[in-house]
């Protein structure tokens, strides 16, 4: 029976030399449902600007065991097979932090946050915590965590997991109505996969305006963009070619 692996991790930072300190994820499919949420130390010292979003000081990291050596991680290897599910928001992070740990997944990926811009992409932003209020999400985490026995912290690798959780069950039923024709799960994954098509530019000189009317009025800037600008965003190069040779 497949399992559904729902995980989140908090980090020394988002760069390169940055490294897992915190491990949290359910395991549903299973009986009782699987709880793990374990800190982990590191060589790498945790950047002030992460400390200020999920809270994790150098002091609450000592004597903790390294990543690879967390039972947490031990049970991700056992699960890490290709009839299971691992759902995270924003999946190209933690599973990029995951690798760095020897991690690769052969598990089927579902990116909530991939799948929330295909589904709802008039949205003004699509992090967790602007759904976890814009849906309501946070009066019902209580009786969540109690049952789960889960203490919420917002930008908490546990607390983000339960939010998560709640917000998959909303994004489940979109998909659903949507695309009814579907498994609403499966979906999901070829969603996380499917290039999302981009039609109005969101910064810079050209903001607000469709991508097609940049087209015609400056091209250039485009391909400009293509060639140049090596951190664009997958989607929005996706989106600018597709323009391009429309």
């Amino acid at each position: 029976m497949a399992k559904y692996i729902i995980l989140d991790t908090e980090t020394t930072g988002t760069e390169e030399e940055d490294r897992i300190i915190q491990l949290g994820y359910i395991v549903l499919g299973s009986r009782p449902i699987e709880v793990y949420n374990e800190f982990c130390s590191t060589d790498i010292d945790i950047k002030f600007g992460a400390m200020e979003v999920h809270g994790i000081t150098p002091e609450m990291l000592e004597n903790k065991a390294k990543c690879t050596e967390l039972p947490s991680y031990k049970r991700l290897l056992e699960l890490n097979s290709e009839e299971n599910y691992i759902i995270i928001h924003n999946a190209p992070f933690d599973l990029t932090m995951l690798e760095k740990e020897g991690f690769e997944t052969k598990m089927k990926v579902i990116d909530t946050l991939r799948v929330a811009k295909h589904i709802l992409p008039d949205e003004e932003a699509h992090r967790l915590q602007y759904f976890r209020y814009k849906m309501e999400i946070y009066k019902e985490e209580q009786k969540e965590a109690q049952a789960l026995g889960i203490v919420v912290k917002a930008h908490d690798a546990i607390g983000d997991v339960l939010i998560l959780k709640l917000f998959l069950s909303r994004l489940k039923q979109l998909v659903l109505e949507k695309f009814p024709d579907d498994n609403p799960v499966e979906k999901m994954v070829d969603l996380t996969s499917t290039p999302i098509l981009i039609t109005t530019f969101k910064f810079g000189k050209h903001k607000g305006k469709e991508i097609k009317d940049i087209v015609s009025e400056d091209s250039g800037y485009l391909r400009w963009m293509l060639k140049s600008m090596d951190n664009l965003d997958e989607d929005l190069r996706y989106s600018i070619n597709f323009a391009l040779e429309g």
